[in-house]
């Protein structure tokens, strides 16, 4: 099993490059950023996450930005978006973005993605709450046509476009693995779909990921995947070593540490307790 930690960029958290280097020198498989654009003023809809949006929420970077920085800064760390708020976003231009990244990295990119709990945030980019899965899935779509098509050609009911030419080309092939977050049974589905990947997150009402393996594995059979090739990645998780063994024994692919938003000292020394407790975990 892998295991990764993530964070929500910040101006006032360890830089991008920083906190790169040292997640790849204490042995960390991934590093994965967080996006939000903005938080709407009115803060209408409630977090699923409790009843206080935390300030990092408002306060992100540019996750592509971030991993650009943090692909410069090493040479084997893989670097994720956890995750990119693709119904948000232009197709073609986060096509170009995704690749571009998978190209400065050397190949190391994991794209992950979701549609987003804030309805709010979504109308401000002209997005609705209602259909927002379909437009996920449409995106992503149409972004596989990008990244491997010459000449793409992608015609859906919310996206459409007719013979373009856009470079360049992911390193990775056929494109950077997909990685869907969501809870189950839903996040399951269109990851099965549509993705390489499922990322349930924890906080979000049905926390025990372990017992839905063998769903899971069922589920991907039926529809004809092999649940050996796609990557279950329990998201945001604490230093806890029971947790991290089931994880383990239910087989899961990875876990990823949650980091807070802090200066170096103070992240540096909570990864080398996430690091304490996967030691003691392996023991």
């Amino acid at each position: 099993m892998h295991y990764g930690v993530m964070i929500f960029p910040t101006a006032y958290a360890v830089p991008p490059g920083e906190l790169a280097r040292a997640a790849e020198e204490r042995g960390f498989e991934s590093l994965w950023f967080a996006e939000h654009s903005h938080i709407p003023a009115s803060r209408e809809t409630p977090w699923p996450g409790g009843a206080e949006l935390p300030q990092m929420y408002y306060d992100a970077m540019d996750p592509f930005v971030a991993l650009a920085a943090a692909a410069e800064a090493t040479t084997e760390l893989k670097l994720a978006t956890g995750i990119c708020l693709v119904i948000q976003r232009d197709v073609i231009q986060t096509a170009k973005s995704v690749a571009t990244l998978d190209v400065l990295s050397g190949g190391r990119f994991l794209f992950g993605v979701g549609g987003g709990w804030n309805k709010e945030e979504m109308a401000n980019h002209g997005t609705a709450f209602e259909g927002r899965w379909k437009l996920l899935r449409e995106k992503i779509e149409a972004m596989k046509q990008i990244w491997t098509q010459d000449e793409a050609t992608y015609k859906g009911e919310r996206i459409a476009f007719d013979r373009i030419i856009a470079n360049p080309k992911p390193i990775q092939k056929p494109h950077p693995p997909i990685h869907v977050g969501g809870a189950f049974p839903g996040g399951m589905r269109r990851a099965l779909r549509y993705g390489d990947g499922w990322i349930p997150l924890l906080g979000r009402g049905d926390d025990d990921i372990t017992k839905h393996m063998t769903a899971f594995r069922q589920a991907a059979r039926e529809v004809d995947r092999d649940p050996d090739t796609m990557e279950v990645t329990l998201y945001a998780i604490g230093p806890d070593a029971d947790l991290v063994k089931r994880c383990e024994d239910a087989g899961l692919s990875r876990v990823v540490f949650g980091l807070p938003p802090a200066e170096s000292g103070i992240v540096f020394k909570y990864m080398d307790h996430i690091a304490g407790v996967i030691g003691m975990h392996r023991r």
